[in-house]
């Protein structure tokens, strides 16, 4: 950006809850063009969000509706990353507050994203499409390290649920906690998990407890981010939809709910939906403005 241009205008959004005081914030650029690297990186690290989106101009071979297509990018307060949940729904919430409900789609670093827009008695949700996901397996010795940062012993695990790496536009090492009480009580290394992240390219570590059979509490440490936890986190959730599908430990056509933030004082809502036939997963919330 030019000495000269003037400063853009930076929204702030929540997403995944319709009360500015929970959810996730996000910064929210609708118009980036004027922006280099670093100018997107100072704009992040000076809200302080987890991340931040900023609009580009689409591709020209990106197909979607007239006027509804976009690129998109994403920062944290200390680098950039492929792709992120809750700062597309806060980006499609503020779009469709100027523009009205519908179809968007967004072109990220990691793929494609389409996302739908609807309005229900006052209150606008966004729901995504995750690109293809994968899960793989972690390594002893990695899982070890990352039991280690957190201070949580193997017995403290789920066997019900064993630890994976997946990914449906970032890389998300999921955890399942036995109890609430071992997921309510976080207290970590910040500088040995994110040397760990790093090293295995992480996004988020998922921490997940199950309530019920469709119904999850999530916690979603985020030192890579320079962030020490993630209030609510959308790629992850589609991330371990995509992990608990292909485990088997849910249906391949079901509904889940992920509810995040309660133990930051910022409680969220994600609802998952997985698709027999289709290995995309769809991440929604609501969304609402801050300020």
């Amino acid at each position: 950006m030019t000495t000269n241009a003037p400063r853009p205008e930076v929204l702030r959004y929540t997403a995944f809850s319709s009360s500015p005081d929970g959810g996730n914030p996000a910064g929210v650029v609708l118009d980036a063009t004027a922006l280099d690297d670093g100018d997107m990186l100072a704009i992040a690290a000076g809200l302080g969000y987890s991340e931040s989106a900023f609009l580009t101009a689409p591709p020209k071979d990106l197909d979607g509706p007239e006027g509804r297509t976009y690129g998109i990018r994403y920062f944290s307060p200390k680098a950039e990353v492929p792709f992120c949940g809750h700062a597309t729904v806060a980006t499609a919430v503020a779009l469709a507050e100027r523009t009205g409900p519908g179809k968007l789609v967004f072109a990220t670093r990691a793929g494609t994203v389409p996302v739908e827009v609807t309005e229900e008695d006052g209150t606008v949700r966004a729901t995504l499409t995750s690109v293809e996901p994968h899960v793989e397996e972690i390594a002893d010795i990695d899982l070890a390290e990352a039991l280690a940062a957190l201070d949580w012993p193997a017995a403290d695990l789920d066997p019900a649920f064993p630890p994976r790496i997946a990914f449906a536009g970032a890389r998300h090492l999921v955890l399942a906690a036995a109890t609430r009480a071992r997921l309510a009580d976080l207290s970590y290394d910040f500088a040995r998990l994110e040397a760990l992240m790093h090293r295995l390219d992480l996004t988020t570590v998922q921490l997940v407890w199950r309530e019920s059979a469709t119904v999850f509490h999530a916690r979603d440490p985020f030192p890579v981010g320079g962030v020490v936890e993630d209030p609510a986190t959308g790629a992850a959730a589609a991330a371990f939809g995509a992990y608990a599908r292909e485990l088997g430990l849910v249906p391949e056509d079901t509904v889940l709910t992920l509810h995040q933030g309660e133990d930051l004082g910022r409680p969220g809502r994600l609802t998952v939906t997985l698709r027999a036939g289709d290995p995309r997963v769809r991440v929604g919330g609501a969304g609402a403005r801050i300020g």
